[in-house]
């Protein structure tokens, strides 16, 4: 867990104006749907700050930030890939190529969105829908 979370001036400097607005956008559409912990941490090696969703200790999915980047992770279990080739047909191609090219560990296949704006919002609300069902109306 982080001790020092970042203040919105912070994130605004890591990410730029435009991709912080994708990234509040983002929250609040999660947030919208979905009452959860939310947990900020260091973003590893590769990002500054992970900011994870969770619910009883199963994670729904995380977003990461870096200089001038946002990233949307969700992992899928193999039964939650089978859900996702039955839906297949109603989400776009950038989102279905995402996946595709995502790499498959033994937990599950991770795949990493890295949103610019708000166009794929909908299909990721769909696929979070696979994971968990929203619990907010």
């Amino acid at each position: 867990m982080l001790e020092n979370i970042p203040c919105q001036s912070v994130m605004i400097e890591l990410l730029g104006q435009s991709l912080f607005e994708v990234w509040q956008k983002l929250c609040s559409t999660i947030d919208e749907k979905y009452e959860m912990e939310r947990l900020w941490n260091t973003g590893g090696k590769n990002w500054t700050y992970e900011y994870k969703y969770c619910k009883g200790g199963k994670t729904l999915c995380c977003l990461y930030a870096k200089r001038n980047c946002v990233g949307f992770m969700i992992i899928f279990g193999k039964d939650e890939r089978t859900k996702f080739e039955e839906i297949r047909d109603i989400l776009s191609t950038v989102v279905c190529r995402k996946y595709d090219e995502a790499k498959t560990y033994h937990d599950g296949k991770w795949v990493m969105f890295e949103p610019t704006n708000t166009a794929e919002f909908d299909d990721y609300i769909k696929l979070l829908a696979i994971k968990r069902k929203p619990n907010r109306k």
